[in-house]
């Protein structure tokens, strides 16, 4: 009996995680008690003598202070475009989400984290990501793609031969594949989602209305009233920011219509390439995508009017998956749970 089993038998099986590593929040859930944690990708730290770098705030703290801290307190985010931009500060991101995960649970067994990727990561990249889950106290590490395990969490039967389509709007990434036999056929990957919709909003109303406002405003907003169409053209909302020609803070009423010309050129990137991929994708399987629509998945699926849109572009229904920021983490559990599934779609 190997060591690792013989723990196991003596402390028990100890719950395992699985981890959507994503750009803007990172989701972590436990096989026995499911989402424990769904906090901002942001860590605060402090600079000291001989570029040492110290955690002070992780998640939701941290995000508190973006845009709200002196010279030598940096509110970062350690991931860009879905993968690790910063080693160090995102295995120190990761440690205490696992630590926290874990909270009671038995030092002497480590978890087996099954984590979700972007389809476009590296080979370097992949090495980074599990390498800073085992230094994090993770033990098996696999990965999935985010695709796929969004395609799994939208309760897609990614497993079976026929075409199915999921498009994953993440923080950094949108992923969008045809997936049949638990493979990914064809595939287009985009640096466009929530943060470049976030950049727009903001470009947009200091070039329309003269204000400058911070990333937080920006996502409430897109949060708020953000919409791909005109659903509802005089919902609005009042921002405070600071008038770029006095520079002394002023306040605002953003409309609806607003956020949609803001984003627009973003969004029809992505419906780019929707259209891109159903033109790779082989005959039989997009008769199968036809039959079965487009799923959407991550937060950019709750754009209001998205689905209509992305109908009316491509003459597919498109579906917004159930709980669609819970896709991936939800596909991940979901693998745990069938060590075969797990097998197939693993790519670490």
């Amino acid at each position: 009996m190997s060591i690792k089993n013989f723990l196991r038998k003596i402390f028990g099986q100890p719950g395992d995680l699985a981890i959507d590593l994503g750009t803007a929040n990172t989701l972590v859930w436990h096989s026995k008690k499911g989402l424990i944690i769904n906090e901002p990708s942001v860590v605060a730290i402090i600079e000291l003598k001989g570029g040492i770098k110290k955690v002070i705030a992780v998640g939701n703290e941290a995000k508190r202070m973006l845009g709200r801290t002196p010279e030598d307190i940096k509110a970062i985010r350690p991931l860009r475009d879905g993968v690790i931009a910063d080693f160090d500060v995102a295995e120190a991101m990761l440690s205490y989400f696992i630590k926290k995960a874990l909270d009671g649970g038995n030092r002497f067994i480590k978890p087996r984290v099954v984590i979700g990727v972007p389809s476009i990561i590296t080979p370097v990249e992949k090495r980074a990501v599990i390498e800073a889950a085992e230094l994090a106290g993770a033990g098996e590490v696999y990965l999935i793609y985010e695709p796929m395990a969004a395609a799994i969490g939208s309760g897609l039967k990614v497993e079976q031969p026929g075409g199915n389509m999921i498009v994953d709007i993440g923080g950094g990434t949108t992923e969008v594949a045809v997936i049949s036999m638990a493979g990914i056929v064809c595939s287009t990957s985009l640096k466009i989602a929530g943060d470049e919709l976030d950049e727009a909003i903001i470009h947009y109303v200091r070039r329309t209305h003269g204000i400058h406002i911070g990333e937080r405003t920006a996502e409430q907003l897109k949060i708020e009233i953000g919409a791909a169409i005109e659903v509802e053209p005089e919902k609005g909302m009042e921002i405070h920011g600071r008038d770029v020609s006095t520079g002394v803070p002023r306040k605002i009423w953003i409309t609806q219509r607003d956020i949609v010309n803001a984003c627009r050129e973003q969004i029809l990137a992505i419906i780019s390439a929707i259209k891109n991929t159903l033109e790779k994708t082989p005959p039989e399987l997009s008769a199968d995508i036809y039959e079965r629509g487009i799923y959407l998945a991550g937060g950019g699926a709750l754009l209001q009017g998205l689905d209509k849109l992305i109908q009316d572009e491509t003459g597919v229904k498109a579906v917004v998956a159930p709980e669609p920021l819970l896709a991936v983490v939800k596909g991940c559990a979901k693998a745990l749970e069938d060590l075969e599934l797990l097998s197939r779609v693993n790519i670490s």
